[in-house]
């Protein structure tokens, strides 16, 4: 099964922690995130993985290449990842995946495994949603009709009428994968919108008849890093968990 990490950013906001240190790579409860990330990835199942890169691509491929020797893994390099968002890094994935399904992650999400087997066990289209705490006016929103099928998404979404909070962890069959990237290409390409978040092409696949469902993580932990404030509260809470050791196809990977 595949998996896109999207790792490409620059991450002003986590200064000076992010000044030389790509965000991905920065730890959280004594493991950089995206260590746990493709950790909790290879429980689940997923064994081919495309990271897109940009900010000091050099030490991720470095980073992973040493945690994981002999990961079936594909970069792809987003080299105007300063002046472009998650869209247009993830439309440059588009050969890898685009007639495949796949599960797409943010680099900066940090989760428990249990996020990832929720949406592999309800199966494609679906995306998690966080129901449980606070949900703030620059989150990522989701409405959904009373069979959790997506009718809206994006920061515009009023708090009010929200199931919940995206977190950035999406599951896609190859069919929507297909319309999905038909749709990045139409947004970056035709009409140039390199700076927008990648849920606008998921609202224009909704719009067109797909039909994505949110699956309710109740208090299953997942939380993005986003700024300094972020990472103190998510070092916080998981050192507070013992970190433990799984072995993947004869490696050995700590979590």
């Amino acid at each position: 099964m595949k998996a896109v990490i999207l790792a490409a950013g620059c991450a002003t906001r986590l200064r000076p922690y992010s000044d030389d240190t790509p965000k991905t790579l920065l730890p959280v409860g004594g493991v950089p995130i995206l260590r746990r990330t493709i950790t909790n990835l290879l429980r689940v199942g997923f064994d081919q993985f495309v990271i897109g890169t940009g900010y000091l691509e050099h030490m991720v491929r470095e980073a992973v290449g040493t945690w994981f020797p002999g990961l079936d893994v594909t970069y792809v390099i987003n080299r105007e990842y300063a002046s472009t968002n998650n869209a247009y890094s993830l439309w440059l994935t588009r050969e890898h995946v685009e007639h495949s399904g796949f599960i797409l992650l943010d680099g900066d999400v940090v989760f428990d495994v249990s996020v990832v087997e929720e949406l592999v066990e309800r199966g494609p289209d679906c995306l998690a949603v966080r129901s449980v705490g606070e949900i703030g006016l620059e989150e990522v929103k989701v409405t959904a009709d009373n069979e959790d099928r997506v009718l809206a998404i994006g920061k515009h979404v009023p708090v009010r009428s929200a199931m919940g909070e995206s977190v950035g962890i999406e599951l896609f069959s190859a069919a929507s994968s297909k319309r999905l990237f038909g749709a990045l290409h139409h947004r970056v390409s035709d009409q140039g919108l390199v700076n927008e978040y990648y849920e606008a092409a998921f609202q224009q696949i909704i719009d067109e008849g797909s039909t994505l469902y949110g699956v309710d993580i109740g208090s299953m932990y997942a939380t993005e890093i986003d700024t300094v404030e972020d990472l103190m509260a998510a070092n916080t809470r998981l050192a507070q968990r013992p970190a433990f050791d799984i072995r993947v196809d004869g490696l050995r990977l700590a979590v």
